[in-house]
């Protein structure tokens, strides 16, 4: 990793680049649907994607208006009986295919489509949208997609050795890969992580980078879970756990900087996994001068056990964002419908608490595995968002490895992701790199992981 990490801004028309950034799995803003979005299939498919259009079967009210085109001569009578006939099927059809015949894993099937007006699906999910942190400059990162997969290739195998196979309330494998990723990516000159549990994201970092000098907080020494089962302990770790325990927040980096002889700290990356209010760790790395930092649960509105990055950023200006608690509007007749699917999607009775408070979750700030939470007011919420933007140059939310129909995860809503690096329906790739050899409760543990940079600050 150079002084600093390189960026270029994702619009510009000079970028030499070989690969975009446009890619859908890496792109940095899902759009906002507009009314238009309603009337209409999805038409971002990816580009190496099946066109649907070519492989879907016609709404029958199309093929009864070109049907009936031809037979104009017909008695007025008879083609009202057809109409009448043609609807009632419809009903009965959408009714019986919303009982028993459909997947939850289709992605045509969870809108669940009315009579003549296909309702929003996925890609076309404006109502809820994709709210992301919005950096100063609009940069983002300098991977692609087709980075990623090539990771992907090399990582399965690597995981397929992880020394904790069942790895319950840790990390699964989507920010398994994330986290080795980012740290393959940077090449920092130390690794720091604040929350170790059994070690499984210490074991990640050291596939990363092999040789780099790791500092490992944690209330309990992962060594302690070695009595009961399956645990990781890095001979090249410096642990502050157990009775050494140090918090994040107290710790004297700069005493610990110069033990490591790190005297540039862009070189150093940082993992929280701690289950603390996010904004408080940004402004204690802020404080400390640490400029790379990676959040393994970056909870969506209204769900999780502390105040994440993507509830600061759940503003009414950003797209996605901003929500309402009106009972019989879209979007809670659609949070509603896919709770039916998503174990983590929330309607809006959970959304909303007293007097429509939708921010954080229910109006709080969450903090220390919920064990701390305080109320706030919208414009807290607001000037909290307004000072991330302050100080972010890159902010990159990880996508899901690959879609639900393929990983077969009920846990979060598709909706409110990043389009997953490997599309639905790309089975043969999924297989090709070794995915489909793992478990699929591997993969029902994603949370939006997020990586970010922040302005190097002004002594």
């Amino acid at each position: 990793m150079n002084n600093t990490t390189t960026l270029r801004h994702p619009h510009s028309p000079k970028s030499t680049t070989t690969a975009t950034m446009l890619d859908r799995s890496v792109s940095s803003r899902r759009a906002a649907a507009d009314t238009e979005a309603l009337s209409a299939l999805p038409s971002d498919a990816a580009s190496d994607a099946v066109d649907d259009s070519k492989t879907k079967r016609q709404h029958i009210s199309l093929l009864a208006s070109k049907y009936l085109s031809r037979i104009g001569h017909v008695s007025p009578s008879v083609i009202l009986s057809l109409f009448v006939f043609l609807f009632v099927a419809s009903l009965i059809f959408h009714y019986y295919r919303g009982l028993v015949c459909v997947s939850p894993y289709d992605p045509r099937s969870r809108g669940g489509p009315g009579l003549f007006l296909p309702d929003a699906l996925e890609s076309d999910f404006g109502y809820l949208g994709v709210p992301w942190c919005r950096s100063k400059q609009g940069k983002t990162v300098e991977w692609t997609s087709k980075d990623l997969l090539k990771g992907l290739e090399e990582f399965v195998p690597i995981y397929e050795t992880r020394p904790i196979k069942n790895n319950m309330y840790g990390m699964g494998f989507d920010h398994s890969f994330g986290l080795w990723f980012i740290a393959r990516q940077l090449k920092p000159d130390l690794m720091i992580e604040s929350g170790a549990f059994k070690g499984h994201s210490t074991w990640v970092l050291r596939q990363a980078m092999p040789e780099t000098k790791i500092i490992s907080l944690s209330p309990r020494h992962p060594a302690k879970y070695l009595q009961k089962g399956p645990a990781y302990v890095d001979g090249n770790c410096t642990y502050f756990a157990g009775k050494d325990f140090v918090d994040f927040g107290s710790v004297s980096w700069g005493n610990v900087m110069k033990q490591h002889r790190i005297s540039n700290l862009s070189r150093v990356l940082i993992f929280f996994d701690d289950h603390q209010n996010e904004l408080k760790r940004v402004k204690q790395a802020l404080k400390a001068g640490f400029r790379h930092l990676v959040f393994e649960d970056n909870y969506d509105t209204g769900t999780g056990d502390h105040y994440s990055l993507r509830q600061i950023c759940d503003q009414f200006y950003i797209k996605g964002g901003g929500h309402s608690c009106f009972r019989d509007s879209d979007e809670a007749r659609i949070r509603a419908r896919r709770k039916n699917f998503w174990e983590k999607a929330v309607d809006v009775e959970e959304l909303c608490g007293p007097d429509e408070t939708w921010w954080g979750v229910r109006g709080e700030m969450r903090d220390n595995f919920n064990h701390s939470n305080k109320p706030i007011s919208y414009m807290e919420h607001f000037q909290n968002s307004r000072f991330i933007e302050s100080i972010l140059d890159v902010y990159w939310e990880l996508p899901p490895v690959a879609g639900p129909s393929l990983t077969h995860q009920t846990r979060y809503d598709p909706a409110r992701a990043s389009s997953p690096i490997i599309e639905d329906g790309r089975f043969g790739l999924f297989q090709r790199l070794g995915l489909g050899r793992l478990e699929n409760s591997v993969f029902n543990g994603y949370t939006q992981m997020v990586y970010l940079q922040i302005s190097e600050q002004e002594s």
